[in-house]
């Protein structure tokens, strides 16, 4: 199946790198990271295109066929030209339906509100990893297990670790006396293409111009040490950081759609 989502494309790029394995069904993907077995958009399906309503069960009924353990569910949908409308059966059966902006800059400016009270550098010590951690279980949703969540994010760390370790990125944080406040990352994914990843922000330092300057920096790292032409970030169009990313000079290329069904949360 090939893949024309940038978005997913350098999703994929990226699970691969961190040691997922990929199964190419001709009409879709099943993604599976057996090193983070509760990481959702690590264990996935990815169809090449939305389903009609006529064929959508038969979808979660294949989900639940490779993921017999999952409690949840996550399915990923290729293409460039559907809308969350068509995911109208999903959203009336309590899933949550994703349709998540990319954005795209090959050049990039500062904003207009740079933040000179951090310091913005990668994380390099054990300290700046367990940090990474703790600001990436603040920022988490309010309705996710919190046990579970740690499982995850301390997973995920050692693999994002680990890529930059092999060299194919950074991750970057802002710190104010010494206290990481805000982070990202930033990956190669393919030749001249790099993807942003977790752009997270402490609550009690959002609205400071943290993240936008976190940005421009990363941004330059991309462009001057890897090497990039295009970068690329997923955005939730209805949150404020949006305008962030605008900011700098990211730029709206695509939808990227995604349903998912969360677990309940255990008492």
């Amino acid at each position: 199946m090939k893949v024309l989502s940038l978005a997913h494309r350098t999703d994929l790029a990226l699970l691969r790198l961190g040691g997922a394995l990929v199964e190419d069904k001709n009409d879709h993907l099943v993604i599976r990271s057996p090193h983070n077995p509760t990481h959702w958009w690590g264990n996935f399906l990815l169809l090449s295109k939305a389903p009609s309503a006529g064929d959508s069960q038969a979808w979660l009924n294949r989900f639940a066929l490779q993921f017999p353990d999952a409690d949840y569910v996550a399915i990923g949908f290729d293409g460039t030209t559907s809308t969350a409308d068509d995911l109208r059966w999903f959203a009336e059966r309590g899933f949550q339906v994703e349709a998540s902006v990319v954005m795209t800059a090959d050049a990039v400016h500062q904003p207009a509100r740079v933040n000179f009270d951090a310091v913005y550098r990668p994380l390099v010590s054990d300290d700046d990893w367990a940090q990474s951690i703790e600001l990436r279980v603040l920022c988490k949703d309010l309705d996710l297990d919190l046990d579970s969540y740690r499982t995850f994010v301390t997973a995920k760390a050692e693999t994002n670790q680990a890529l930059v370790r092999a060299g194919h990125g950074q991750w970057f944080g802002a710190f104010v006396d010494g206290h990481l406040v805000a982070q990202l990352g930033l990956l190669a994914t393919e030749p001249g293409i790099a993807r942003f990843q977790s752009v997270e922000t402490d609550p009690d330092h959002r609205r400071k111009g943290l993240a936008g300057s976190l940005v421009h920096h990363a941004s330059l790292y991309g462009f001057d040490q890897l090497g990039a032409h295009t970068l690329v970030m997923v955005a939730d169009p209805n949150y404020f950081a949006i305008d962030l990313y605008r900011a700098v000079g990211f730029m709206p290329a695509e939808t990227q759609l995604q349903v998912e069904l969360r677990p309940p949360l255990t008492a």
